[in-house]
């Protein structure tokens, strides 16, 4: 099989619809045959474990993923409910061969994705996927009798995971209000529980799974409903996870946001003062605000910046050996203790940072000054000439008079014949200004 089917983040699409049951087969079977060939196995039973979130198309999913891992031969623990850098930590920890996310992330609810981990709990590069591609469908030569895989429930798989999350902390966090918005999601009982274990005195919401609300006008995509329950509980502070509780996004006491660039902000500073930030640098994407690179340079503290992704910034931290890394939307990374971006650490993370110098959130955001962003999509151009010369120099002229107080990015769309323009500037209106004026030399000069 040749088409492409892994997008930048596992496979992902309509359940039941893009996403089957056959294809779940299928994919578990090229992955058990592509995984599992790599460490060489010589009668040693290789084994996955198979993690998911709320959704109830999640159910059928997970065993038909399971269905086809174990009849190439895998034996199978089935985590259930799981936030994704759960499934992550437990396939290192379990010593697990294969790690599978079911899951579409922050995605609505008709939606879910399947996506493979590799030994350490590591998402797969690019080349892996390709060849697991190659695997689907194929004809094989099926195991019989014994040899078929075994499939085992794994019942302390959230305590395992919440026992992890607690070992990071080194105080107790007792006696701050936290609302905690678990996006009907995977964080549902792990996250609450975690919280409270570490002394917090949590307020859940969104917390009440039924298959159907994942997602819905919840969690880290619809902040509103946290803003009011902060204010009416007099919280210290929320946060909001998504559906796989990968990312985390924070609201303060006043009701204000504190986005992924403010928490790396907090995180990296705190890392930094403990001699703990390699090579004294963090990892972002080039969305990041540029208030945040301005914070960051003012602390004598690098950024590195990569394409937007979580997968990007994994990379780049891997390459050069840094500690922290994350996006706007939340996604942080914090290698010394996690492979993937996880919501539930940041949040431990964050209260960690406001006991230990007894600061409020907004007081902790507050080293980052958001700069006003404005984003211009500019749909129906050549996406593939945003080097023509006309439009470089546009750009280099509206640059050069926004110094070092603003930014210009252009970006083609992954998926769509449309550039978006982001500029950055002191103010919201000579933000918009910009953005539209160079909207309009793309249109002139990259229309089809």
């Amino acid at each position: 099989m040749t088409q492409r089917i892994f997008g930048t983040d596992g496979v992902r699409g309509l359940a039941n619809g893009v996403i089957t049951a056959e294809l779940a087969v299928d994919l578990g079977v090229a992955a058990a045959r592509v995984l599992v060939d790599l460490g060489g196995f010589t009668g040693q039973r290789p084994v996955a474990v198979v993690g998911r979130d709320t959704r109830i198309s999640g159910q059928f999913l997970e065993h038909a993923v399971v269905a086809g891992l174990a009849s190439a031969g895998v034996d199978v623990i089935r985590l259930r409910v799981l936030p994704t850098p759960g499934v992550a930590y437990l396939t290192d920890a379990l010593g697990a061969d294969v790690g599978v996310v079911i899951s579409a992330s922050h995605n609505p609810m008709p939606d879910n994705g399947i996506k493979f981990l590799a030994r350490g709990g590591v998402k797969l590069d690019d080349a892996l996927e390709r060849e697991i591609e190659a695997h689907v469908g194929e004809p094989w030569d099926r195991p019989v009798g014994g040899e078929v895989g075994r499939v085992t429930p794994y019942a302390r798989s959230v305590e395992e995971y919440s026992d992890y999350l607690l070992g990071t902390l080194d105080r107790r966090l007792d006696h701050i209000r936290v609302v905690l918005d678990c996006a009907n999601g995977a964080a549902s009982v792990v996250g609450p529980h975690t919280l409270r274990a570490a002394g917090a005195n949590v307020i859940a919401m969104n917390d009440d799974p039924n298959g159907l609300n994942i997602n819905e006008d919840c969690g880290s995509t619809h902040l509103e409903g946290l803003r009011k329950a902060v204010l009416a509980q007099g919280a210290d502070v929320g946060f909001a996870f998504d559906g796989d509780a990968d990312r985390c996004l924070a609201v303060d006491h006043t009701g204000a946001l504190a986005d992924g660039d403010q928490l790396m902000a907090m995180l990296a500073l705190d890392l930094h003062e403990q001699g703990r930030l390699a090579h004294d640098t963090v990892v972002a994407t080039v969305m990041s605000n540029l208030g945040f690179v301005q914070a960051m340079r003012k602390a004598q503290i690098n950024v590195k910046q990569t394409a937007v992704g979580d997968r990007y910034v994994l990379e780049a931290m891997r390459e050069g050996g840094f500690t922290l890394g994350g996006e706007q939307s939340g996604h942080i990374i914090m290698r010394e203790h996690a492979t993937t971006g996880d919501g539930i650490l940041t949040a431990l993370q964050v209260l960690r940072r406001m006991t230990l110098t007894d600061s409020s959130l907004r007081d902790l955001a507050s080293v980052v000054t958001r700069l006003p962003q404005v984003l211009v999509n500019v749909p129906d151009v050549d996406k593939d000439r945003t080097d023509d010369p006309e439009l470089t120099e546009a750009v280099a002229r509206e640059q050069e008079k926004l110094g070092d107080g603003g930014r210009i990015l252009l970006r083609p769309s992954g998926t769509e014949p449309l550039v978006r323009v982001m500029v950055e500037a002191g103010s919201p209106e000579e933000a918009t200004t910009v953005a539209h004026r160079l909207a309009d030399v793309v249109r002139d000069r990259l229309s089809l």
